[in-house]
């Protein structure tokens, strides 16, 4: 299993990607999840701006610039 690349309490962002189902926005990283299947780390985040959490796949975030 690879090292997750994010430790729970860093400020993430959500990958702009076209059909995202991720809302904009930056996102703290509240627990590191087993892979999926195909192996991406997965992971629980926390909207900043609307309290609301969903678990996303690594490849999903990328690093906020002051994060």
């Amino acid at each position: 299993m690879p090292a997750h690349k994010y430790r729970i309490g860093q400020i993430v962002e959500a990958a702009a990607k076209v059909f995202s189902v991720i809302p904009p926005g930056r996102y703290e990283i509240v627990r590191l999840m087993p892979p999926t299947v195909g192996g991406d780390n997965q992971y629980r985040i926390k909207s900043l701006s609307d309290g609301h959490e969903r678990v996303v796949k690594e490849s999903d975030l990328m690093e906020h610039p002051a994060g």
